[in-house]
Parts: structure tokens; C-alpha cells; sequence
């Protein structure tokens, strides 16, 4: 894998679990020496102008703010309701600078080795009215790493998902199963062998790797993200 990684993280629906599993993935690179952050596309629902989410990246990673951070660079488009971004930016009546948001993630990426682009929502949430979140990042040629769970209806949305992704040409990167909350204890375990082994079959250049659960303020056991460099060809 290149030095300098750029990964696109979404979810199979708004609930998946994604901000817990960037926080995971952020920490098993952080504490492996690694320079690494997350970055906000697009945050919804934040009537103060900062990023919900990256601040729980932070607190869950155990990291410190960053000067990026500070300077909201890691988080350039902020919306006040908890609404999907094209609506969101409807009712601010602020549309989305999309070349505020390259030019933000241009100077993140050169300080970083990894960076984490969290989506707001599924791959399908509408940025614009004319703009797919899926159609955006797949124009940015970002490897996608896409946050499933155990609930009822996962299996579902997480092959539609991978379909509409290689439909547009996307390297899928890894699943990413999320741990938490726990699952129904007939249902996940299911999940995940299911899950494992299309996956396994149908995108064999795919990791598939399970995120830990987070209890007591930390996650258990520590993340273990090693597959997902495995299957993409380690570290360089």
C-alpha cells in the first residue's frame, strides 16, 4: 500500500456505526506510530460550526486536537441541521463548496500518511440535488471502506452497497464490520460468516475485518486492522 492512503469510509445506512469504527481504525494507526487523522466531508446537525464527529474521533481515538483541527481543516463544510447534506445546505441556504473541501483535505494529506474521509450516511445520501455521495467519491478515486453491522437487514445493504460501488468503478478496500452495540446473538454470528465468505468469493481483493467493541471508554480488544492492509497488498 502507498505511503500516503487516502480511504473513503461510509456506511450501509445513517446508523452503521461509522464514527466508531474511523475512531477505531484512526487509533490502530495512530498507536502503531503511524501519522494519521480523520476528515469530516460533509457534517450535519452542528448548530455551534464544529464537528460532531470529529471530536468523537478524537475522544474515542484517545488522540489530541490537532492544529488542522483547530483551523477546521479537517471539517470545512459545516451544517446546522440533522438533515442529509443537500438538505442541510438547503436550509442554511449555503451550498457546498466542494473546492473548499479539496483545497481543506489537499493541505490535510500533506501532513498525513492516512487519512480517514468520513461520509455522512450511506453511499446514496444525496449531496446536492443533482450529486450522490457515491458519485463523488468514486470521481475522487477513493478506495472505499464500507461499515456493516449485525442488525436484521445488513446483509441486504451491504451487498447492494458493494454492487452500486463496482458499478462505478471503486476499489473496494475492505468491510468493516462494527461490533457495537452488540448484535442479536443468533443474527450476527451469521452476519459475519455470510458476509465473510461472499465476500471472500465475489471481491476477493477485499478485506474483511471485524472493528471492536467499545466499552468503558476504550475499545476491547485493541483493533486489529491487519487484514486490511493484507488484502491490499501491505505496507510500503
Amino acid at each position: 500500500m502507498a505511503k500516503r492512503q487516502t480511504w473513503f469510509l461510509s456506511g450501509i445506512d445513517t446508523d452503521a456505526g461509522k464514527t466508531y469504527v474511523t475512531a477505531a481504525l484512526v487509533k490502530y494507526l495512530f498507536d502503531l506510530g503511524k501519522k494519521v487523522t480523520s476528515f469530516k466531508l460533509i457534517q450535519t446537525g452542528s448548530p455551534d460550526g464544529r464537528s460532531i464527529d470529529i471530536d468523537a474521533h478524537r475522544k474515542l481515538a484517545e488522540m489530541p486536537e490537532s492544529d488542522l483541527d483547530r483551523a477546521k481543516l479537517t471539517y470545512p463544510e459545516v451544517y446546522t441541521y440533522p438533515a442529509s447534506p443537500h438538505l442541510a445546505a438547503e436550509l442554511d441556504g449555503r451550498p457546498i463548496d466542494f473546492n473548499k473541501i479539496e483545497a481543506a483535505l489537499k493541505q490535510v494529506e500533506s501532513q498525513f500518511d492516512y487519512v480517514i474521509v468520513e461520509g455522512a450516511g450511506g453511499l446514496m445520501v444525496p449531496l446536492t440535488r443533482d450529486l450522490l455521495t457515491i458519485d463523488y467519491a468514486a470521481r475522487q478515486n477513493w478506495p472505499l471502506l464500507l461499515v456493516t453491522s449485525g442488525k436484521l437487514g445488513s446483509i441486504n445493504h451491504t451487498l447492494l452497497s458493494l454492487e452500486a460501488a463496482a458499478k462505478r468503478g471503486m476499489k473496494i478496500a475492505g468491510v468493516l464490520y462494527n461490533a457495537w452495540p452488540e448484535a442479536d446473538p443468533v443474527i450476527g454470528p451469521d452476519t459475519i460468516k455470510f458476509l465473510r465468505e461472499y465476500i471472500g468469493e465475489h471481491y476477493p481483493e477485499c478485506a474483511f475485518c471485524l472493528s471492536p467493541y467499545y466499552q468503558n471508554g476504550k475499545f476491547c480488544p485493541t483493533p486489529d486492522f491487519s487484514g486490511l492492509f493484507t488484502a491490499n497488498g501491505g505496507e510500503k
